[in-house]
């Protein structure tokens, strides 16, 4: 077993992250709930690929775009796609999500997925990716965020306080973002609260939609 930062290689150039692979059914189950019937999906910082090739292996109805801002990681994403063979599933698409305007060639999406990447971007980043969203969604478009954040300003575990200690001691404009700054500043975009889940390890899931 590998430590939790260091993700397994395998001899295809597929990487697997051991906390990709804890939350991934969880998150599932959660779009299976909440996922349109068919249409497109964006997934945001697609990291190895692990969670989207299952994704769409699961959800074939729905055309699955994976998404980087690292080129870098491409090779990773390119193969969990090539091994987990869905026709559903396409190549990835170069996109930082927190530089806007959002290219406009991306097209827009029925479904957009985001898991753990605000607390390790500012809150002026964070900002600007959920104005991406919301100028990429269409009508009645669907947001599903995951990740760690702080509830009413407050952390909430004694593990989720070290996370946070260490990720401002790297860089003091990133850490966890509180739950109802995350919900204020999408409604301000028009992403309207559906649904907040607890999810595993004191995470959080909210899915958005947009008006229709």
């Amino acid at each position: 077993m590998l430590p939790d930062g260091l993700p397994e290689v395998h001899a295809d150039g597929r990487r697997s992250a051991a906390s990709a692979q804890r939350n991934i059914d969880a998150i599932l189950d959660l779009l299976e709930s909440h996922a349109p019937k068919g249409g497109r999906a964006l997934e945001i910082a697609s990291g190895t690929g692990q969670h989207i090739s299952r994704f769409a292996d699961a959800l074939r109805s729905i055309d699955w775009y994976p998404s980087e801002a690292d080129h870098d990681k491409f090779l990773s994403i390119e193969a969990w796609r090539r091994h987990a063979n869905c026709a559903n599933l396409n190549a990835p698409l170069h996109l930082d999500a927190s530089a806007l305007p959002w290219p406009a060639e991306l097209g827009r999406f029925d479904l957009i997925v985001l898991v753990n990447l605000l607390h390790l971007i500012s809150e002026e980043e964070t900002d600007r990716v959920l104005r991406g969203v919301s100028s990429a969604l269409k009508p009645g478009g669907r947001f599903v965020l995951y990740g760690p954040f702080s509830r009413a300003g407050r952390l909430t575990s004694a593990g989720d306080e070290m996370f946070h200690a260490q990720l401002q001691a790297q860089d003091p404009d990133i850490g966890y973002k509180d739950d109802g700054w995350i919900r204020t500043r999408a409604a301000e975009y028009g992403l309207g609260v559906w649904q907040v889940t607890k999810m595993p390890a004191n995470n959080i899931a909210f899915v958005f939609r947009t008006a229709i």
